[in-house]
């Protein structure tokens, strides 16, 4: 194939996939996705993985640019994106400031709160605030069934949903094995829908949503990655107002948080009055054959080699954007 002058224009790119997370399977999956199209459009791209080299390798390596395909800790937590930062490598998706925020399910709760943007009720326990007495006190505050999650994981892991009482405390062991808070959050009862945005500032711009059909509700870990029963809709099959409402939400989320390049939100529209409720933005989200972005970019007649190609296009460092 002809290689066009823009993607020469990219330079020589590291994938970044893998690292340490508790998600470094889906990183593989992601990044290993990621590379194989940017390798067809004829980018000059490599798998870098930080947990097996050392991120100064990038500089001494002559990269460019990096493509985050990471996802967790350490990929999507505004610590990688500070250490390229300092070695000068533009990186695809948000700053270290938004990432940080976004990988935190509570911060990101208490910025759109003070913003007015809907999203449900939620109380956090800290680690002293773990004892039994206070643990069973919660779901009088946010009523049953509730969910209780680590604040600072991701693709459903450590998740419960807590139905009676006598779970919480199991519930909440979980949770702590992951992240020493945990987020207890009130049940939104509804369809669950997710919905990527695009560009930065002004430009940012909300693709098709997505409508998730899990089995009893269920889509956990296993759900997501690994199995084919998940019925994803996309055209969401919603009415157009709802859409179009969704969307607007979406984008003033990502945009409040400062985020940048690319990132998908996750929401519940609650049965009861069509309410949607915002629950987080992935500001690194999958790329894999199950991942959601990919397919709401087919919808909007972007494949997912152009994705890649584009969202690459987009690397930038915080002083630059």
């Amino acid at each position: 194939m002809t290689t066009s002058p823009d993607v020469l224009a990219l330079g020589r790119v590291a994938v970044l996939m893998g690292g340490s997370s508790a998600e470094r399977d889906i990183s593989l999956m992601s990044g290993n996705g990621v590379l194989a199209a940017l390798q067809s459009q004829g980018v000059d791209a490599h798998a870098f993985d930080p947990s097996l080299q050392d991120l100064s390798e990038l500089k001494r390596q002559g990269f460019d640019r990096c493509f985050i395909a990471l996802h967790g800790r350490h990929g999507e937590d505004g610590t990688v994106q500070g250490a390229l930062e300092l070695m000068g490598i533009p990186y695809t998706g948000s700053g270290v400031m938004a990432s940080a925020i976004a990988m935190d399910k509570v911060m990101t709760k208490r910025v759109w709160v003070a913003e007015g943007l809907p999203t449900p009720r939620y109380v956090r326990l800290a680690p002293e605030e773990q004892d039994a007495a206070r643990v069973n006190a919660v779901p009088g505050e946010l009523g049953l069934p509730l969910i209780v999650k680590p604040p600072r994981e991701g693709s459903s892991i450590g998740v419960t949903k807590v139905t009676k009482d006598s779970e919480m405390l199991g519930a909440v062991t979980l949770s702590a094995k992951y992240d020493p808070d945990v987020l207890c959050e009130e049940f939104i009862d509804g369809e669950e829908v997710t919905c990527p945005v695009l560009g930065t500032g002004p430009q940012a711009r909300a693709l098709p949503v997505i409508r998730i059909a899990a089995p009893d509700g269920s889509y956990d870990y296993q759900n997501k990655y690994f199995t084919d029963v998940v019925q994803y809709h996309c055209p969401s099959g919603l009415p157009d107002a709802e859409e179009r409402e969704i969307q607007r939400i979406v984008v003033a989320a990502y945009r409040t948080l400062g985020c940048r390049g690319w990132g998908r939100a996750d929401l519940m529209i609650r049965k009861s009055d069509r309410k949607p409720f915002l629950l987080e933005i992935n500001t690194s989200p999958g790329m894999t054959s199950h991942s959601l972005v990919p397919m709401s970019a087919k919808a909007a007649g972007i494949s997912y080699e152009q994705l890649c190609v584009q969202l690459l296009a987009t690397a930038a460092l915080d002083s630059t954007t």
